[in-house]
């Protein structure tokens, strides 16, 4: 009788350090990285880039267009994108978004989640462990959960998902190359779905930090963006004007 209680006892043992173990192996990933990259001096970044928008099927090529993206770090974030001959401006500061139409109307409203998170994929310079862990739980992210896998040849901690789960959310971290995978589950104006985007072609930006030129935006599995990087560049100080919401509003 002793001999039959000694194996669940054992297992109930396992079980119960397990997760602590996983959320043990998830910090030590996001440390090291952020270890890494935590002597890389950025206060603001220039990208300009090429986008391709597909249709919801995935598969067809629908339109395309240029973007040019401005961040001072931390809080703001001008888009200007012109798609078929319609060019829009976006201001992202804080958790405030303008958006100035082809049309020049201008609308005001709250920055969507992937919006705010964006800064902190592309450039995830002064970010402690804790606060990365702590914005990835807020969406969905579960951080007591984790495997090793590989993505382009190359180990990543996987964060959030067992090995096999396909429609959890979680992050793919690289140990040079920061997140190069998220899924998050995002309401959406058709509803909530399923937002899996995939960082890759990473480049040396500076230091030890590497910047991702290929940027692929999945909903529900199927491709809806394509962003192509064309150039970047750091700490060349666009003018504060740039990030005014007033001057969305001028002629």
């Amino acid at each position: 009788m002793r001999r039959a209680l000694v194996l669940p006892l054992v297992l109930a043992a396992i079980s119960a350090g397990a997760p602590e173990a996983l959320a043990q192996d998830a910090r030590a990933a996001v440390e090291a990285f952020v270890a890494r990259v935590s002597d890389v001096q950025i206060s603001d970044l220039v990208i300009d880039q090429s986008l391709t928008l597909y249709h919801p099927d995935g598969q067809r090529r629908v339109s395309g267009g240029e973007q040019r993206m401005l961040f001072k770090l931390p809080q703001r974030q001008r888009v200007e994108q012109t798609v078929e001959g319609q060019r829009e401006i976006q201001l992202t500061i804080g958790d405030r978004v303008w958006v100035r139409r082809a049309d020049g109307k201008v609308s005001q409203g709250a920055a969507g989640e992937p919006t705010r998170a964006l800064t902190h994929l592309l450039v995830p310079v002064k970010r402690r462990a804790a606060d990365l862990l702590a914005e990835w739980r807020s969406r969905g992210i579960r951080d007591d959960v984790s495997h090793v896998g590989r993505v382009g040849g190359r180990p990543v901690t996987v964060i959030g998902a067992h090995p096999g789960d396909r429609d959890v959310p979680a992050v793919w971290l690289d140990p040079d190359y920061g997140v190069v995978r998220i899924v998050t589950r995002e309401r959406l104006p058709n509803g909530p779905r399923l937002l899996d985007l995939t960082l890759s072609e990473h480049r040396p930006l500076v230091g030890t930090l590497y910047f991702p030129y290929r940027q692929e935006v999945f909903v529900d599995a199927k491709l809806l963006v394509l962003f192509t990087v064309r150039s970047v560049a750091i700490n060349t100080n666009p003018a504060d004007a740039l990030f005014d919401p007033a001057s969305l509003k001028a002629p």
